[in-house]
């Protein structure tokens, strides 16, 4: 009898973590997922500002989980305002952040 409780608990502590290391792998499945969509859009947020700032080879653009960082050297400050302006218009953008500076005539 007592045996027989012993080998039940084995088999419910085995199935218990059987449940557990399933659990965490589809739920580090998801993380995966959701990175993978996270660059996705932050690929597809870096494709719209360039092509806004198209004009504006000189700025170079980057976007981490929606953050967006301009960077290079604009004539001058009214190019560095536009950049950052239609790079916070962009949807998914979370920030923006300017590495700008502008160049010395």
């Amino acid at each position: 009898m007592m045996t027989t409780k012993l080998i039940a608990r084995l088999m419910v502590a085995a199935t218990l973590t059987a449940a557990a290391a399933t659990g965490t792998a589809f739920a580090a499945g998801q993380t995966d997922a959701a990175m993978a969509g996270a660059a996705t859009n932050d690929e597809a947020i870096t494709s719209k500002i360039k092509a806004s700032l198209a004009d504006q080879k000189q700025i170079g653009v980057t976007t981490t989980d929606g953050v967006v960082v301009l960077s290079g050297s604009v004539a001058s400050t009214d190019i560095g305002t536009k950049a950052i302006q239609v790079a916070s218009a962009v949807p998914g953008v979370k920030e923006v952040k300017s590495e700008l500076t502008v160049a010395s005539k």
